[in-house]
């Protein structure tokens, strides 16, 4: 009983635990990003009725991109929806307070063996960090309370109990990291995409009855260069966002480390070997 006990795992953090459905945010994003193409940029004050860019409009000159535009401000938008997503996600797993103040607490109540006040500093604080150090306590004071195995073992099940609540609230803050790392490179392959498609217009131009057709090639090398820059825009901003909260998650993992480690070395202090 006390090895299943020791072994429970933490409860969930309460508050928004993020999407998991990102599917249907890049759904959303696919039909705002058409919606915004096709109304706004191409709309009468940035085209003109023959199709040319008014006075050098910068919305038009994007709306000139072509059909390829749609798919990066698809992949723009997600980037910056999913951002939104992770932000709210990891400020409910980082709890109440500030985190480096809560950890420094945590490690003066245990280092004065005040376990009524660890549990109280978790309970207040909340977010992954208090979840899994409450998991750890409530393994502590079952370890005290068992007998018949030795001191090695009960650090090991405080420490087991320790990872065993931190694999539970791994997956919330790792979730949907992976489709923004994706877009890293989706943006910058789809830039290309789309700069490749925008010269081949551009030589088709210049192919047309043996002679350049001016208008035909400045529109093709337009559609290559905003593409270009549509695109290397997202793979900046999905670069910066995954950066961004990857370290956010470093930095809570340290801190479950650090705490984790605390409590296992002080039982290991506090307890002699038991035969």
């Amino acid at each position: 009983m006390a090895n299943n006990k020791a072994a429970s795992p933490a409860k969930k953090s309460q508050g928004f635990q993020g999407v998991k459905g990102a599917f249907w945010i890049i759904v959303v994003c696919f039909i705002i990003a058409v919606l915004f193409f096709q109304y706004f940029l191409g709309n009468s004050d940035h085209i003109a009725e023959n199709g040319e860019v008014i006075d050098g409009n910068i919305w038009g000159t994007i709306y000139k991109g072509g059909i390829v535009v749609p798919v990066i401000l698809t992949l723009l938008f997600s980037v910056i929806a999913l951002s939104i997503e992770r932000y709210l996600a990891l400020r409910t797993a980082f709890g109440k307070g500030k985190l480096p103040q809560f950890v420094a607490n945590i490690k003066a109540a245990l280092n004065a063996n005040d376990f009524a006040k660890a549990q109280e500093l978790c309970d207040k604080q909340r977010g992954t960090v208090a979840n899994v150090v409450g998991a750890s306590l409530r393994a502590y004071k079952e370890m005290e309370a068992t007998a018949g195995i030795k001191k090695a073992q009960k650090v090991a099940k405080i420490q087991q109990a320790h990872e065993e609540a931190t694999q539970l609230e791994m997956p919330t803050l790792q979730m949907n990291m992976p489709i923004i790392a994706t877009i890293v490179t989706l943006g910058t392959l789809t830039a290309l995409f789309g700069t490749v498609v925008g010269m081949i217009r551009s030589f088709a131009a210049l192919a047309a009855g043996g002679g350049a057709d001016s208008q035909a090639l400045s529109l093709g090398i337009s559609e290559a260069l905003v593409n270009t820059a549509s695109g290397i825009l997202t793979s900046w901003v999905a670069v910066v966002a995954y950066n961004f909260y990857t370290n956010k998650i470093d930095k809570l993992t340290y801190a479950l480390d650090e705490v984790g480690y605390s409590i296992a070395q002080t039982y290991e202090a506090n307890h002699t070997e038991e035969a």
